[in-house]
């Protein structure tokens, strides 16, 4: 009886909790699971204007890194561009493999500016064909953006 009675609760609590809250006139345009930190205001009437948006555009969104044996360091630097109209700010870059850790910037970057992020990853315990993908939340629509880190490792054989 009382487990039924912890159900109910919990259900009517989680109920409550998931209401919409957005403002009247805002729209959340969403992307990924930290997205939802990033407000885009967007007219619910009309399309998304993008166009007034900061945008990321990276000069190489997938590095080969080639060969390299087992328990190497492999760091890439991907460097971008805002060709937005307003700062590009960015929230979180993050891997699903703790081996791959991303740095970026904590200041914004201004319209025209440029930037990298900087990808490290560790090849130890790391066989065969590796894709490593990092996923950048901004302020950007979509909010997530992809860059790749691939290559061959090679078993170390000391």
């Amino acid at each position: 009886m009382k487990n039924g009675f912890l159900l109910l609760t919990l259900g009517v609590f989680a109920f409550f909790a998931c209401k919409n809250d957005n403002k009247e006139g805002v729209q959340e345009l969403s992307g990924g699971a930290n997205s939802d930190m990033i407000r885009n205001p967007a007219t619910a009437d009309l399309p998304t204007d993008t166009n007034q948006l900061a945008r990321i555009i990276f000069q190489e969104p997938e590095f080969d890194f080639g060969e390299v044996t087992e328990g190497d360091i492999v760091t890439h630097h991907f460097k971008f561009t805002n060709t937005g109209k307003v700062p590009l700010t960015i929230m979180n870059a993050r891997s699903t493999c703790g081996c791959t850790i991303p740095e970026w910037p904590d200041e914004p970057i201004a319209p025209g500016g440029t930037g990298e992020i900087i990808a490290k990853f560790n090849t130890d315990m790391k066989k065969a064909q590796q894709k490593k993908v990092i996923t950048v939340t901004a302020n950007t629509y979509p909010n997530d953006t992809k860059i790749t880190l691939k290559g061959l490792v090679n078993e170390n054989k000391d």
